[in-house]
């Protein structure tokens, strides 16, 4: 069934969006919650200033998603961690640090949902992560280095 949104669904997507979706999906919750209508020809001609509106923000968007792709071309971080005496460090790396990472070292907003780390981080070494931003996922390297201890001289 094509739908019209009226206010954003997380997931589904944004006010004005021509989307088509499953019928049971639009007339058991988008409809009755008045959060999308049918979109009938008259109803694609009431909205049309809307619709376009939409859809050049979108193009704006996959632009900004595919200047934020190519400048995480060939970047990589790195953490300087505490290690036990074994090597292993004493709290794994997470989404979020990795996001912090990113704005701090590389200036880049990346939101910590679009990061996916295949296996926690919890040693000393090089990792692959990857980056998913729209359509585009882009690997990026972590490395972790131990935190030099201070000796008493």
């Amino acid at each position: 069934m094509d739908i019209l949104l009226l206010h954003d669904v997380a997931t589904v997507g944004k006010k004005s969006d021509l989307l088509t979706v499953k019928n049971g999906f639009a007339l058991n919750y988008l409809l009755p919650r008045r959060l999308a209508i049918v979109a009938t020809p008259t109803v694609r001609k009431l909205y049309a200033e809307a619709i376009k509106k939409r859809m050049e923000e979108k193009e704006q968007e996959k632009a900004l998603q595919a200047g934020a792709a190519a400048a995480l071309a060939g970047k990589f971080i790195t953490f300087t961690k505490k290690t036990t005496k074994t090597g292993k460090l004493y709290a794994a790396i997470s989404e979020k640090a990795i996001s912090e990472a990113l704005k701090e070292q590389h200036n880049l907003e990346i939101p910590p949902e679009a990061i996916a780390i295949p296996s926690q981080i919890k040693a000393l070494g090089t990792f692959t992560v990857a980056i998913t931003i729209g359509a585009v996922e882009q690997p990026l390297t972590v490395n972790i280095t131990a935190e030099q201890s201070k000796g008493k001289s």
